[in-house]
């Protein structure tokens, strides 16, 4: 059989799984073991074990349950909240105030989070309520929380990028080090399409009046810990002091300290956070297993191999293949999460990029950059759904889609700003210790 249609019957399969319903983890493990009993024979059925095992025992990864874990200790502790009130305190008079002050809360909890949806949940739970009980727009409150919760799939801590770092074995920390300056620069976009937009059209977002200079001085205490601990952990690995799973762990104790010091957390609280941390790092584990296995049938093909050999002798532009995967991408975001399109696609396109002399750390960010997309593109974007389970019935999630739409164009925007000028990404892990 021919290498290109073996590989087209191969992602055929794999998306009829995914659309019947079947579990990522089972379906990548399904097609896996499939393809080892046809093409290898059941006497190499030894390498699946040997293959999981491996991809398991790496250090790298306990960064992902501890930074979960540190996660939802700071999600228990309140602090998000703390954060949202100071920040609309100083952003209150500005156009649409309180929409940037969500935008802000994003941000910081992004920074301690490492996941778009836990974003998401803990800023939408008190910032949408909040807007709309001030009579804000609900197309506006629910779609800039939608988006902004999106940061935290690129904002370092990542768990995305552990993943993939992983799976292509490339340093963690400069994969960290560059979404720091895109992350930043979307939420810059998104803070200044909101200020325009309401500035324009003030019966969107009324100001918040009556806050007073002492008020906002007192506030500040609030976030102290939070953006201690985000930042801690941004200079520590910039500057090499430790690896991120060193970082998680100590970041993970820093968390306790500052739940405890706020007399938030309870031992029913922590307890919860165990067990959520367990059923996420375990999906995660699984997964990690299937998608190893998956890449290693393809390479053992020569699947990933001969189509970049295919690309380099058409002469195509390594700049048009880009494009192309950026498409195949964003399609493939309408109908999967993005760590499934992390683990299905990786094998495939790491490859490809490495033929044409691609950055694997630039790629790498530029794909969360993508799928981050992902969260707000329907029918399946996580983040809408989250937004919907939070906001009062009268909001419907067309409102939260059309609230998004504008943010999806400057998500749009920034993946052509970071695909032009690469720079974006590279320049500060260039400058790592």
């Amino acid at each position: 059989m021919e290498w290109w249609l073996l590989l087209s019957l191969i992602l055929v399969c794999l998306l009829l799984l995914i659309f019947i319903g079947v579990p990522i983890a089972f379906s990548l493990g399904a097609l896996s073991l499939t393809l080892v009993l046809v093409f290898l024979g059941p006497d190499k059925l030894m390498l699946v074990s040997t293959t999981a095992f491996g991809q398991i025992n790496n250090f790298a990864l306990a960064a992902i349950p501890l930074f979960i874990f540190m996660a939802e200790i700071i999600l228990h502790s309140g602090v998000s909240t703390d954060a949202f009130d100071m920040l609309s305190k100083w952003t209150g008079r500005l156009p649409g105030g309180l929409a940037v002050a969500s935008q802000l809360t994003c941000t910081l909890f992004a920074s301690v989070s490492g996941a778009s949806t836990a974003t998401a949940a803990a800023v939408g739970r008190i910032a949408v309520p909040e807007m709309l009980s001030r009579g804000y727009e609900k197309r506006l409150s629910c779609g800039s929380i939608a988006a902004g919760g999106a940061l935290g799939a690129l904002i370092p801590p990542s768990i995305y990028m552990i993943i993939y770092g992983t799976l292509v074995e490339e340093s963690i920390g400069q994969l960290f080090m560059g979404g720091v300056v895109p992350g930043l620069m979307l939420s810059g976009m998104f803070i200044t399409y909101i200020i325009i937009r309401c500035a324009i059209s003030p019966q969107l977002a009324p100001r918040v009046e009556g806050i007073t200079w002492r008020e906002r001085w007192r506030s500040l205490y609030k976030v102290w810990a939070i953006l201690f601990l985000a930042l801690a952990m941004l200079i520590s690995i910039y500057l090499g002091i430790a690896t991120p799973a060193e970082i998680a762990g100590v970041g993970c104790f820093l968390a306790l300290v500052i739940g405890f010091a706020y007399r938030r957390l309870t031992w029913k609280a922590i307890k919860g956070a165990f067990l959520s941390t367990c059923r996420i790092t375990c999906f995660i584990g699984w997964v990690l297993v299937a998608a190893s296995l998956f890449g290693f049938v393809l390479s053992y093909l020569q699947l990933p191999q001969q189509l970049s050999q295919w690309l380099v002798e058409q002469s195509a532009s390594p700049w048009l293949v880009i494009v192309g995967i950026n498409i195949i991408l964003i399609f493939l975001g309408c109908i999967m999460d993005p760590a499934g399109i992390l683990l299905v696609t990786i094998p495939i396109f790491v490859p490809i990029i490495k033929a044409l002399g691609f950055d694997p750390v630039w790629f790498g960010v530029m794909f969360v950059v993508n799928t981050e997309m992902a969260q707000i593109t329907p029918p399946l974007g996580l983040n809408l759904y989250i937004i919907k389970g939070i906001a009062p019935s009268n909001v419907s999630l067309k409102d939260i889609l059309i609230g998004a739409g504008p943010f999806m164009l400057l998500d749009s925007v920034g993946l052509a700003l970071v695909i032009i000028f690469p720079q974006i990404i590279l320049w500060l892990p260039s400058t790592m210790m």
